[in-house]
């Protein structure tokens, strides 16, 4: 395995654990400012990444990161791109569809990706460059890379002529444009189920085969999507901008992603 790819797997599962520890306490849902429990796995797992990222060569994007100006960013050819806990609605929903995103970047496009599930001990991991990409099941948060590549399963996309439809929705962010990107499939004469999922698990339905098509027609930031975008891309999947009519593109001056579709060509 690529050795940026191993540190952000290691990463990852570190952050799964310390993340798990807030998540099985009694912790105070109310949003705040202040250190709330759930703003302290937010810290915590992102204390554990940057400890692991911080040793690359690359400078790192993350939330729970202050950033860097545009100014010293634009010449970042290369960067990591992390979420820490991607889904905060479904973290305080307990639901556990919330995820580890950690993805590097190089001249505007993912190259690697790691998509941590810890409430299921689930990894999705993925290499752009050689197309390969993969999901394994641990039996635990300390599991060692031998143990992650032991359990991996290839990830294999549906074929271009299901039917129904499946279209990830998201649970927590359902637009009415995404609505009317339903209806449009229905007045083709196709039958549509709409799965919904939080996070960047809506990502990993399409790569792995449970879904054919993810709208996102609402916002989302760069560390929201880099990572999932990573492993769509691996096996063929595109993560379209519906501004530009090309991939999504990341360490812009605006982290703010566009509207995109993610599905296969």
């Amino acid at each position: 395995m690529n050795k940026n790819l191993q540190i952000a797997v290691e990463a990852s599962l570190k952050a799964g654990k310390v993340i798990m520890e807030v998540y099985d306490t009694s912790f105070n849902i109310e949003i705040k400012d202040d250190k709330s429990p759930l703003t302290e796995a937010d810290k915590k797992a992102n204390d554990v990444i940057n400890s692991y990222l911080v040793n690359t060569a690359f400078p790192i994007i993350s939330e729970e990161n202050k950033q860097t100006d545009y100014s010293s960013r634009k010449n970042w050819t290369t960067c990591w791109v992390v979420d820490p806990v991607d889904g905060t609605k479904e973290f305080i929903k307990r639901n556990g569809e919330f995820t580890v995103n950690i993805a590097l970047v190089t001249n505007g496009k993912p190259e690697l990706g790691v998509i941590y599930v810890p409430a299921t001990k689930t990894i999705y991991v993925a290499n752009v460059t050689t197309k390969e990409a993969f999901k394994s099941q641990l039996n635990s948060h300390d599991a060692s890379l031998e143990e992650v590549m032991s359990s991996s399963k290839k990830l294999q996309p549906k074929g271009p002529k299901s039917n129904p439809v499946q279209v990830v929705g998201s649970r927590s962010h359902m637009s009415q444009e995404t609505l009317d990107f339903v209806e449009t499939i229905k007045k083709e004469g196709k039958d549509v189920e709409v799965v919904s999922k939080g996070s960047s698990l809506k990502f990993c339905l399409v790569a792995e085969g449970n879904a054919d098509v993810y709208p996102r027609f609402a916002p989302t930031m760069e560390w929201d999507t880099a990572a999932g975008q990573a492993i769509c891309n691996a096996v063929g999947i595109d993560v379209i901008s519906q501004k530009t009519n090309k991939s999504l593109l990341y360490n812009k001056e605006n982290l703010l992603n566009p509207w995109f579709l993610v599905s296969k060509n």
